[in-house]
């Protein structure tokens, strides 16, 4: 007797072992159908899987978040039986899913094409109307091993291969094709049906330059047409928002091959980071940080106290002068507790906020440079605290609102809030530990947020939270955090006077608001498609003229309004008003000034507003009133 408990509660009894599927039609045939595996007991498994004791069984289909990572791990296979219909001699690798979709890695003698990729997916569609089942198998590691290298598939014979000796192997066959797999998978092709291929890349086997360069098809998969279409649109949208374009297009910044993985900032984007810069310098001020600035390089010695050198030193970038060696900090954390060792700390003196603009430098792979979201050399709103373990709940109740007031001024309303708990490798206590994280909890439930836990997800030190903002197309960045770290100064004996006269360790909070600068501004960038308020627009107004009768009038306007501190440029070209009108609403300006006769004699200006709203005219006054408004209360166009 076999007794299988549903997500409900009610149990089912069956005289002997029975499958997923089998358990599944016992419930209905609509269930049956719908079915694309099982969660037995908490683990994954295959519909054919047989359940021979009495377990919890939850039956999963498209609609759960399961079926969806099945969905996309079984057409990553589809993928690579197509391509083996089409391009026989290539041979398959490795084929994960990720994020949105999946990926499968190919050596083939050509690279692949546009062409070739829709000649894929139409045998892919051809596949999956098949309907074949998908069928699971196990080999011993020695017998699996023989059968690919006599298939010709040495990729997969070597992957095989690093497994220990003496265990077993799954494998999937679907029709003609069959692939090495842990699983599970839909229990047929015809599960799958709402996919598209969307690019090609190259990628190094197992992810190492010394070795041959393999060709990495990407594609995306979704449960319903009307998930999938909606994936692409929003595609769609991010290529028009792309920051890199823009940062073009608008003359922002650049990247350039003399020093890949840094940002050439140009006069325009430099005054965008200006007003990001200063708009945090103020937040520090107004909120109890005190602002430092450590130095770049630190000695190899600091860094191997902090672990540093040890666990992260392929990351670093090091350098060696008389005989010592150096590292340029990847972080600002050490600086900041060598600040805080000088002088003697008393209870009295925490909370302590220091806060800086610290520019670090890792030593990121080339192929993981991203624009300026992800580079070699970064600034950080970063800031630390030093407290109490008494302290740390209202510290996260600050932050938190703090936080909050932040990307609502920047534009962003919707936060996510995780809290990620201990990691099975860990250090300190239980109780330890058990005090933080219902600190940082009690945190978040002071200030009103809704969180989910992300168990096991915390450093090896202590338990953070992660604040993860959606931009205007739902796509989530994270950005802000504070840590819980006891760690960092124990290890370099940062110690305060407490209320009883001992020497006691501070608590070290870790936390950043829009961490890097440069990845916030690259989303910024996007979240408005360059179009951005009028307070951190390079340039806020441009002053036309439409003859060059108007030119003193229009340079005595722009001059008014520079002295109230806007910024300001004139276009005083001998160009039809509709060309220079065009060319800068391309530029996407907040405010153009069009100055004709009728405006320098009524000493007015013509207001228009991006998007093409004609604002009608108004007194220069009129106009700074506005302005200033509209830059004091950070609203956009």
């Amino acid at each position: 007797m076999v007794q299988i408990t549903l997500p409900d509660g009610s149990q089912r009894d069956f005289a002997s072992s029975v499958t997923v599927a089998e358990v599944a039609a016992s419930i209905g045939t609509g269930l049956a159908k719908a079915a694309l595996a099982g969660k037995v007991d908490g683990k994954v498994v295959d519909t054919s899987f047989v359940i021979d004791k009495n377990s919890t069984l939850a039956i999963i289909t498209a609609k759960d978040a399961d079926g969806l990572e099945v969905i996309r791990h079984s057409t990553a296979h589809l993928l690579a039986y197509a391509v083996k219909e089409l391009f026989p001699d290539a041979q398959v690798t490795i084929g994960p899913v990720i994020e949105h979709g999946f990926f499968y890695d190919f050596s083939y003698k050509r690279p692949f094409t546009l062409e070739d990729l829709a000649a894929i997916e139409k045998k892919m569609n051809a596949l999956a109307a098949l309907d074949e089942p998908v069928v699971r198998r196990v080999l011993p590691r020695d017998e699996a091993v023989a059968y690919f290298k006599a298939l010709g598939e040495h990729y997969k014979a070597e992957i095989i291969g690093s497994i220990p000796a003496g265990e077993d192997v799954s494998l999937y066959r679907e029709g003609k094709f069959e692939d090495l797999c842990r699983g599970p998978h839909v229990p047929s092709t015809g599960k799958l049906k709402h996919f598209k291929l969307m690019k090609v890349a190259g990628a190094y086997w197992r992810g190492d330059h010394k070795n041959e360069m393999l060709q990495r098809i990407y594609g995306t998969a979704w449960a319903t047409k009307d998930d999938l279409q909606q994936h692409l649109t929003m595609l769609e949208e991010a290529e028009k928002r792309d920051h890199r374009k823009l940062g073009r297009e608008l003359d922002l910044f650049h990247i350039d091959e003399h020093s890949p993985g840094t940002v050439f900032w140009h006069p325009k984007g430099w005054t965008l980071w200006q007003q990001v810069e200063q708009y945090m310098r103020q937040v520090y001020r107004d909120n109890g940080y005190q602002e430092v600035k450590g130095p770049q390089i630190l000695d190899k010695g600091l860094w191997e106290k902090t672990g540093h050198w040890d666990k992260y030193r392929e990351n670093m970038f090091v350098t060696e002068s008389e005989k010592r060696d150096y590292a340029l900090k990847p972080m600002n954390c050490p600086g900041h507790i060598l600040i805080f060792k000088q002088g003697i700390k008393s209870y009295r003196d925490l909370p302590l906020r220091f806060g800086e603009f610290g520019q670090c430098h890792r030593n990121e792979p080339t192929g993981g440079l991203h624009g300026i979201m992800r580079v070699r050399a970064f600034t950080q709103d970063d800031g630390h605290i030093f407290c109490t373990e008494e302290q740390i709940q209202s510290e996260v109740v600050a932050f938190t609102t703090l936080l909050q007031k932040v990307y609502k001024d920047f534009g962003f309303t919707k936060i996510i809030y995780k809290l990620s708990t201990r990691p099975d490798k860990r250090i300190g206590s239980e109780e330890s530990w058990d005090r933080a994280e219902n600190a940082l909890a009690e945190g978040l439930r002071a200030s009103g947020c809704d969180f989910d836990y992300l168990p096991g997800e915390g450093a090896f030190y202590g338990p953070k939270i992660e604040y993860t903002l959606k931009d205007a197309i739902g796509r989530p960045w994270q950005c802000g955090t504070i840590q819980v770290d006891p760690n960092l100064p124990e290890r370099l004996e940062a110690e305060f006077v407490g209320e009883d006269g001992a020497r006691h360790r501070p608590i070290m909070l870790h936390r950043a608001i829009v961490g890097s600068l440069e990845r916030f501004i690259g989303i910024l960038i996007e979240e408005t498609a360059g179009a951005l308020p009028s307070w951190l627009a390079p340039v806020q107004v441009k002053v036309l003229n439409i003859t060059d009768a108007q030119a003193e009038y229009a340079q005595n306007v722009a001059k008014t309004l520079q002295n109230q501190g806007f910024r300001v440029e004139l276009d005083l070209r001998n160009e039809k008003i509709t060309y220079k009108i065009r060319e800068h609403s391309m530029q996407k300006v907040p405010y153009l000034l069009v100055i004709g006769d009728k405006e320098m004699v009524s000493g007015a200006v013509a207001v228009r507003a991006r998007g093409g709203q004609d604002l009608g005219v108004m007194s220069v006054d009129e106009f700074m009133q506005k302005l200033s408004a509209d830059v004091s209360c950070k609203s956009s166009i």
